[in-house]
């Protein structure tokens, strides 16, 4: 048996350019549907943030409100992972968005 090597072979590597960075709005928005989804959870991020369902509807386009949703989920490390987790993308990218909605 032979075995014949090019020795124009080469090994490309292909990396996947960076993904861009999701909207901070969007992100937040997804990550208090999470929120929101457990109630023991939901009561806990509307006690830390003083917000009433009320307050919260009438906010949710405000960057302060999204910011808040983002400062809890960051302020607790299960809450920031199971989010990311079930978001779909990495803890950095929650912490990141608070960072530019600079509110």
């Amino acid at each position: 048996m032979h075995l014949l090597y090019s020795r124009q072979a080469r090994l490309t590597i292909l990396r996947k350019p960076p993904s861009p960075s999701p909207d901070p709005q969007a992100l937040a928005l997804n990550a208090l549907g999470w929120v929101l989804g457990d109630s023991d959870r939901a009561a806990r991020f509307l006690s830390l943030t003083g917000l009433t369902p009320d307050d919260l509807r009438a906010s949710l386009g405000e960057s302060s409100t999204l910011g808040a949703v983002l400062d809890f989920l960051c302020a607790h490390e299960p809450d920031l992972l199971g989010a990311a987790e079930a978001l779909g993308v990495e803890p950095q990218a929650l912490a990141g968005a608070r960072e530019r909605l600079g509110a």
